[in-house]
């Protein structure tokens, strides 16, 4: 009894350290298709998003998002996609904007964000572990307070 018990504990300590698995929606490939063909950064008045104000950076914006769905149909087409591969995946395409990351102003992160939320959404994703929100402020109490 004591070993069964023993093992059973073991594995209750595994299973809870393991990755989180997230079972793909059934349609999440033609959202994601969809995501990926609607056009970017126009107004939204159910947001009160403006659309972006330098017209120059559209195309560009558009297209880290549109790669940003790409990861998330990536990810989503391996059938067997843990958390930690779409916090990846949120990373990576926080990441491409950081060339451009001075560019872009209050309103259009704010939208990026939004962008990450609908391709989260899309596949049940609840957090992003905080990486939007560091995104959009660019800021970490810790560094800004110690220097």
């Amino acid at each position: 009894m004591l070993k069964k018990l023993s093992f059973l504990i073991v594995a209750l300590v595994f299973s809870a350290c393991g990755q989180s698995q997230i079972k793909t929606p059934i349609n999440a490939i033609n959202k994601f298709e969809q995501f990926k063909s609607k056009e970017k950064f126009v107004a939204d008045n159910t947001i009160f998003y403006p659309g972006i104000g330098d017209k120059k950076l559209k195309p560009i914006l558009t297209e880290k998002i549109n790669l940003a769905s790409d990861d998330f149909k990536k990810v989503a087409a391996s059938n067997n996609a843990t958390e930690e591969d779409y916090q990846n995946a949120i990373k990576k395409g926080l990441q491409r904007f950081s060339v451009i990351y001075l560019e872009i102003d209050t309103e259009n992160r704010e939208r990026i964000c939004t962008y990450f939320e609908e391709l989260m959404d899309i596949v049940g994703l609840e957090s992003s572990n905080g990486q939007l929100n560091d995104f959009m402020y660019d800021f970490d109490y810790e560094e800004k307070t110690t220097k």
